[in-house]
């Protein structure tokens, strides 16, 4: 990870999903695939051709979604925040960094088990109100970055927070 003073620089830091978010979200789909499939290869049981039918269905939907989850890239730019996704349609929702307003960090029981969480960013953004990136490695530090760089881009703009409290 690169370091708050690097926030100058035009490069780019793209972030992927960890695969292993693939495996927490399609347990349950995982499991039926598996047991459709020791179904349908057992003998001597009712309407075999059924396991495999939902081995194979449940199969081509699990590898569309892995396929899409492999396709998702973040890239935090110096100004933006950018959203790939999609397989066989691409959509890129694009974030303005001073607009983003709110960060959260969460993990599920699953995604603490695997050391993996989601960062969930919160703009003023009309598109795009919450982006949430899903799969990210909890030792990786996007909160400091991102925060770095939106502080930059507010000052740079000069746009300054006001609050009544």
């Amino acid at each position: 990870m690169r370091t708050a003073s690097d926030i100058s620089q035009p490069e780019s830091l793209v972030l992927r999903p960890h695969r292993m978010q693939f495996v927490l979200d399609e347990l349950p789909a995982l499991a039926v695939c598996c047991a459709g499939g020791i179904y349908g290869g057992l003998e001597d049981m009712p309407f075999p051709i059924a396991g495999v039918a939902v081995f194979l269905c449940l199969s081509l939907v699990l590898l569309y979604r892995f396929l899409c989850l492999c396709r998702i890239r973040y890239r935090i730019g110096s100004e933006q925040l950018v959203c790939e996704r999609g397989l066989l349609v691409r959509k890129v929702d694009y974030m303005e960094l001073y607009r983003v307003v709110d960060f959260q960090e969460h993990q599920s029981l699953m995604q603490q088990l695997c050391g993996l969480k989601t960062v969930r960013i919160f703009s003023t953004d009309r598109n795009t109100p919450r982006l949430d990136l899903t799969g990210m490695r909890r030792k990786d530090d996007i909160v400091p970055l991102i925060r770095s760089r939106v502080e930059y881009n507010k000052r740079k703009k000069g746009i300054y927070e006001i609050t009544n409290h």
